[in-house]
């Protein structure tokens, strides 16, 4: 039978994945296995994003359950541009992010250089492995930190987060040139702190954020 026939596109269609929106239209509608599905699908993503916000594994893992949760609740909110709902989510996130430095303040407190504990002697590759990415990020986020707040939102979408000047657009709920205007200061800003601080361009984070 030829490859080309209506049965076998059939079957390839129903083996391909539904897209996003399919999943939150069925997540809308009380389907929890599909907002498992999408749980599944972007997590890691949502988790990496707020850990360079943050700085902080735990509490990166605490937020990005608590971004599903909101999702949740809004889920009959939901804006699917282009077949993606991870710029909404990302949205969600740089929310709880900004609520939680108002309200806490952790995020200046470790920015300030607040001691952490060191793993045990028998910790593990992995575990120090995360202590080192830990400190790196926080580095790397006491030079981002003296951006304006709406800057450091388009550099953690648009460079860490690889995003679209349009899907950062959905996710700040702004327009997409406001998007353009932001990122544009925020990398000079940044090449001047850079400069005064006598930051290594040549360091990996310090490149992925200036240039």
């Amino acid at each position: 039978m030829s490859g080309n026939s209506p049965l076998f596109t059939d079957i390839g269609r129903e083996m391909e994945p539904p897209s996003d929106d399919v999943l939150w239209r069925r997540a809308a509608a009380g389907d929890a296995g599909a907002f498992g599905d999408l749980y599944e699908r972007h997590c890691r993503a949502v988790y990496n994003y707020l850990f360079r916000r943050l700085g902080d594994w735990s509490d990166a893992e605490e937020l990005t359950a608590v971004v599903f949760l909101e999702a949740f609740r809004r889920r009959r909110d939901v804006r699917v541009e282009n077949g993606k709902v991870l710029p909404w989510l990302y949205g969600i996130a740089t929310n709880l992010v900004r609520n939680r430095r108002r309200s806490l303040r952790r995020q200046r407190n470790a920015l300030e250089g607040m001691d952490r504990a060191e793993p045990s002697s028998d910790g593990s590759a992995d575990a120090l492995a995360r202590v080192d990415a830990e400190q790196r990020m926080r580095a790397l986020l006491r030079l981002v930190g003296r951006l304006r707040k709406d800057q450091q939102d388009v550099v953690a979408l648009c460079i860490w987060s690889e995003l679209s000047y349009e899907e950062a657009a959905v996710a700040l709920d702004v327009p997409v040139g406001t998007i353009r205007s932001r990122l544009a200061r925020a990398r000079a800003a940044l090449r001047e702190l850079a400069d005064a601080n006598g930051h290594e361009l040549g360091d990996p984070d310090a490149r992925s954020v200036v240039l």
